[in-house]
């Protein structure tokens, strides 16, 4: 997981079409503005896990480890 660090007006850029920018950070909230191409859903995780997704089954899970691994990631991130 790359992990950044932004300041208010600054972006990043994630496969040169989907820009995060931050918005404003106020104590705890940060607020970000996302630009993706109308073909790339953004939700926030909580409504994305009440979507009717089918949950993919890792290798981790059919080979018994407690942790899977997503994407070459360790899963949950720390």
């Amino acid at each position: 997981m790359l992990v950044l660090s932004r300041r208010p007006g600054e972006e990043i850029v994630i496969d040169g079409d989907i820009r995060v920018r931050v918005v404003s950070v106020q104590g705890r909230t940060v607020r970000l503005a996302i630009a993706a191409p109308p073909a790339i859903r953004v939700d926030r995780l909580e409504i994305h896990s009440r979507r009717n997704y089918p949950k993919p089954v890792s290798a981790a899970a059919h080979a018994g480890l407690k942790q899977p691994v997503i994407a070459g990631l360790d899963w949950p991130p720390e």
